[in-house]
């Protein structure tokens, strides 16, 4: 076991790691491994698994430990691992979270049971009883468009006094409640506040965030971690740059397909043009066909114009 502490916050860029499949049940294992040392080469300063970008909630019991075992062993404690602990049956959540620490994962994250929407003291009271169950920490993972349930604010409210929850990731895409999150940081100076959206990643820096958990570093890590770079500086000239093109990213690349996993399918398709790794996507979905890929690898050689110009 790799155990690996993290400085807190947890700063930076981690990205929501796609899950590389060659079928139904079967992890794509050498587009693994080009996978993860192509985004540590870009800087990155951690790695999340098993979230939404990675189908965590897809993916057999058995395909999540090989996953996290797989990408704990190859990343030796270069930077830390997050894993996806997510499901609608705690002692599942449980089970994940113990393998995940016996591997050598830095922490776990969690998003409300996504099934039946459970009201806030239900949601404390689960997290009351999770916690004793852990042996690493927890960060929060906010995502009410897919969970239908938010950690409200006085929910994060009442976790920060727990200390073996140590952050949350916010997807909601609401920069009110994110707003309302850095007002409650300072009773923490170790709390974490990281950012889904990506557009959102440079306003979230300068408003007090510690970073972003975005997919589209999956396909160019540098790109993400320079934006964050220049966020800490304030370096508003360099920000407007790469931010329009962290933009072009969502548009070029996201917006190919017609349904709501046409994100997931964008950043896969775009890595396996890439010659990275498979893009054979979980069930009920399925990898973009000749038309779209065609359109990811047309949108790929634009971005690609776009970085170059911006220097």
């Amino acid at each position: 076991m790799n155990l690996v502490t993290f400085s807190q916050p947890l700063r930076g860029i981690v990205p929501p790691l796609v899950t590389p499949l060659l079928a139904r049940d079967q992890l794509d294992e050498a587009g693994l491994e080009r996978l993860l040392e192509y985004v540590l080469a870009g800087g990155v300063h951690g790695l999340f698994i098993l979230g939404t970008t990675g189908e965590g909630t897809s993916l057999s019991y058995r395909l999540r430990e090989e996953l996290t075992e797989h990408v704990c062993r190859q990343v030796r404690g270069r930077v830390p691992v997050l894993v996806g602990i997510t499901d609608t049956a705690f002692m599942e959540s449980v089970r994940v979270a113990r393998h995940a620490a016996e591997k050598g994962a830095a922490a776990v994250v969690l998003a409300p049971p996504y099934y039946l929407p459970e009201g806030q003291p239900e949601l404390r009271e689960y997290l009351d009883h999770l916690l004793p169950e852990l042996s690493i920490p927890l960060f929060l993972y906010n995502m009410p468009p897919l969970t239908k349930v938010p950690f409200a604010v006085e929910t994060v409210s009442w976790a920060m006094d727990h200390p073996e929850i140590v952050g949350i990731k916010d997807s909601s895409g609401d920069m009110n409640y994110f707003h309302q999150l850095c007002l409650l940081a300072p009773r923490r100076p170790e709390w974490t506040i990281l950012v889904g959206p990506e557009h959102l990643l440079a306003e979230s820096v300068l408003l007090g965030g510690h970073g972003g958990v975005n997919g589209g570093a999956n396909l160019l890590p540098r790109l993400y971690v320079d934006l964050y770079e220049a966020a800490c500086l304030g370096d508003l000239p360099r920000i407007r740059r790469l931010h329009h093109i962290v933009v072009q990213v969502g548009e070029l690349l996201y917006r190919v397909g017609h349904h709501p996993s046409s994100i997931i399918k964008g950043i896969k398709c775009g890595l396996s043009c890439m010659g990275l790794c498979n893009d054979f996507m979980a069930e009920p979905f399925h990898k973009f066909r000749p038309p779209e890929r065609l359109k990811i690898e047309q949108a790929l050689a634009r971005i690609q114009e776009l970085i170059q110009a911006a220097g």
